[in-house]
């Protein structure tokens, strides 16, 4: 049975901010979704926005204008420094940790041997699976991508990246992949549903701590208690199962060590 939760003494809205990485979907039916379940669950008229970039995610969170956002792993390295908390981080497969996965298209197979002179699209410039690692694995390769790259653009999204990547006016792209010890799986399935065939794999990188749940300072104690307990127990209900999946690509959450992002900080300077 679900924990019960405290009585707050503010009754305006508790405000989650998502990234704008898997697409303005988000902010459609499966945000709707993630909304009434929140409001539920909270007692509380609950708002799910995404964030214009990562850049805008942190902003919103480090100014208190969300009370909660689920935020990729470079953005909770960052703002745990500053002293956010980051409540849970998902976990996948078992693992609560994932790779990024460089992909090209099929009938256009490269290697990291052959990329002098493609074109990139990456997600963002704070995106930890669609740019700092695969730029960590380039350079650690000796391939140093300002020389490499014929040319690199930002699509703020892993899914305009993969249309970028399909539509011929990118040669190469980076989504996220599983870690952990089982096999290691792209994303594509999740993304390009029936046409998988379409893409392939150039190359897997190292792992990263998953994306996290972390809340603004400015967010009063008992909502964040019963914010880590609604979204602990998320996996325990069929219609909690489905938004863990849909929207957070995850099969449940985990509590999260404190400063557990702090290695990714030498992934970010690898990526300069």
């Amino acid at each position: 049975m679900p924990a019960p939760l405290t009585t707050h003494s503010s009754k305006g809205p508790v405000r989650l901010a998502l990234p704008p990485s898997l697409g303005q979907a988000l902010a459609g039916e499966r945000g709707r979704r993630l909304e009434a379940f929140l409001g539920q669950a909270l007692k509380r008229t609950t708002q799910v926005v995404v964030a214009a970039s990562y850049e805008a995610l942190a902003k919103e969170l480090l100014s208190g204008k969300c009370e909660a956002a689920w935020a990729p792993p470079f953005v909770c390295a960052r703002i745990e420094a500053m002293g956010v908390r980051v409540l849970v981080r998902g976990v996948r497969n078992g693992a609560s940790s994932y790779r990024a996965a460089l992909l090209c298209k099929a009938d256009r197979p490269y290697t990291l041997d052959t990329l002098q002179g493609t074109k990139a699209s990456w997600c963002d410039r704070d995106s930890v699976g669609g740019y700092l690692l695969p730029l960590a694995l380039l350079r650690n390769k000796g391939l140093d991508p300002g020389r490499l790259f014929a040319s690199q653009a930002f699509s703020g999204s892993y899914q305009a990246s993969l249309d970028a990547l399909l539509s011929g006016e990118a040669d190469l792209t980076s989504i996220f992949a599983s870690g952990g010890k089982g096999a290691v799986t792209s994303g594509v399935d999740e993304l390009l549903p029936g046409r998988q065939h379409l893409v392939k794999v150039v190359a897997y990188t190292e792992e990263s701590p998953n994306d996290g749940v972390a809340v603004a300072m400015s967010t009063p104690t008992e909502l964040t208690m019963d914010l880590e307990r609604v979204l602990l127990q998320l996996h325990e209900s069929t219609e909690g199962a489905a938004i863990l999946k849909d929207t957070f690509s995850a099969d449940r959450f985990e509590a999260a060590p404190r400063m557990g992002y702090r290695a990714l900080y030498r992934v970010a300077l690898a990526s300069l």
